[in-house]
């Protein structure tokens, strides 16, 4: 076997990604596995080696151990959110010195790197997503998702055999009948996490839902899906592409879900000439935000109460906590709207956090405030942003009560995991927004 390349850890506080990097080609090549087979023994496999070795013979390719998994594991058993996801893609370019890569996700790593693109479209020049899907449990409007008990059933028979390589009929059917393999891929189930931790990962991550994420996409992208994957059918990777903008689809024969099993040479083909043949495009005008709006409540009639002099000073006030605050939450402020503030993040957990905080703060300056938040596509407009998720969070915040954060079905789907709780607030009609939407209020701590 070839020299297997070393483990390094990129850092950030108290957070520690295990990472290698092999390959000196003209682009770098971020391959987010997601926890599927741990670095540091991924290599034993000739299948893997070789995979991994024939990106690296056109690209720089930095690999890494997601959040909690393989040598990326923490002695806290929680379940990372979308914004930690991103966090961590960035912050192991930023230790490898990448300021744009290309993004290869397998299965959950598609999950993150889907939002990680659409929420920094400057860092990601391209994407392959390979056995991917963007909801994995059925719903009214997802009929190509798996049964709720068919999931509970599929975890229970994965816990109970972790770590002896048994399943992998539903991972690597044209191999699950080598000893040797079976064997192997029991060590890296082992090496990735325990039963009880695995178990409980693959149960939220079944229940993420990234179809809000698809239209805010503005990256070249390739989706990649076997038509006889046992474990995410080809309808998930046909959706992927059919809504994510300009995405090129290619569907290759074979019946496994590892992408480094079975006849990998067309997946590779695919990769190579669409990476080094797309083109790098300008500066992205579009992007995935987590727009909030604020707003004082009763501001009219507190500035009549206080004069104008007095009522300056109050403002100046809450537009310097909210500064504060949005910076704190790693947001954009985009603009103070007199009585308010519009403000942009790239994850809506900061963005929740951010307008708890700060209601907090402002409370004590004898003002209180209401928010409201919706995650979508918004337009870049020199310091301002424009787009129907702009308009769509302004009607929201304009429905919140007085104290209250209230937040749009799409960013509570997306939060899953943070341990954010909500309250439902029912359907509603947004003035100038087609349909009804779904509304939840942050519950109060």
């Amino acid at each position: 076997m070839h020299d297997v390349p070393e483990t390094r850890y990129a850092r950030d506080g108290d957070v520690r990604i295990a990472y290698q990097v092999i390959g000196d080609g003209p682009i770098d090549l971020l391959f987010a596995a997601g926890g599927v087979v741990p670095v540091d023994i991924g290599w034993e496999d000739p299948g893997y080696n070789r995979f991994m070795r024939r990106l690296a013979s056109f690209s720089r390719v930095v690999l890494f151990d997601s959040r909690g998994w393989g040598a990326s594991r923490t002695a806290v058993d929680t379940f990372p959110t979308l914004e930690e996801w991103a966090d961590d893609l960035r912050l192991v370019l930023d230790t490898v010195g990448s300021e744009r890569a290309a993004v290869v996700g397998h299965y959950a790593g598609a999950v993150m790197s889907a939002f990680f693109a659409a929420a920094h479209p400057d860092r990601v020049s391209s994407m392959v997503l390979i056995e991917a899907s963007a909801r994995m449990l059925r719903a009214p409007d997802f009929p190509i998702g798996m049964p709720a008990e068919a999931r509970d059933r599929m975890i229970a028979s994965f816990v109970e055999s972790y770590g002896t390589g048994s399943n992998l009929v539903g991972q690597a059917r044209s191999r699950s009948s080598e000893e040797s393999f079976r064997r192997w891929w029991g060590r890296c189930e082992r090496m990735a996490n325990g039963p009880l931790s695995a178990g409980a990962y693959w149960r939220e991550l079944s229940g993420r839902d990234i179809r809000a994420v698809l239209p805010a996409l503005r990256v070249p992208t390739l989706v990649l899906h076997r038509a006889q994957d046992p474990f995410i059918r080809v309808d998930h990777g046909r959706y992927l592409a059919e809504h994510i903008p300009d995405a090129r689809y290619v569907e290759v024969e074979g019946e496994d879900h590892l992408f480094f099993v079975g006849d990998t040479a067309r997946m590779l083909d695919e990769i190579e000439v669409f990476l080094t043949g797309a083109a790098a495009g300008g500066e992205p005008d579009r992007l995935l935000a987590s727009v909030l709006f604020t707003d004082i409540v009763g501001s009219t009639d507190r500035a009549a109460a206080l004069g104008d002099r007095r009522w300056r000073e109050v403002l100046d006030r809450h537009d310097a906590l909210t500064r504060e605050h949005v910076e704190r939450f790693r947001g954009r402020m985009v603009k103070t709207t007199g009585d308010g503030a519009l403000a942009t993040f790239d994850g809506p957990a900061r963005a929740i956090r951010c307008a708890v905080s700060l209601r907090d703060a402002v409370s004590t300056a004898g003002l209180e405030l209401r928010a409201g938040i919706h995650t979508g596509e918004v337009e870049q407009r020199g310091d301002d942003i424009g787009g129907i998720a702009v308009h769509l969070a302004a009607r929201v915040q304009s429905l919140a009560g007085e104290r209250e954060v209230l937040v749009s079905r799409t960013v509570a789907d997306l939060v899953a995991g943070s341990g954010i709780a909500f309250s439902d607030r029912g359907e509603h009609e947004l003035k100038g927004v087609p349909g009804r939407w779904r509304l939840l209020a942050v519950d109060h701590s």
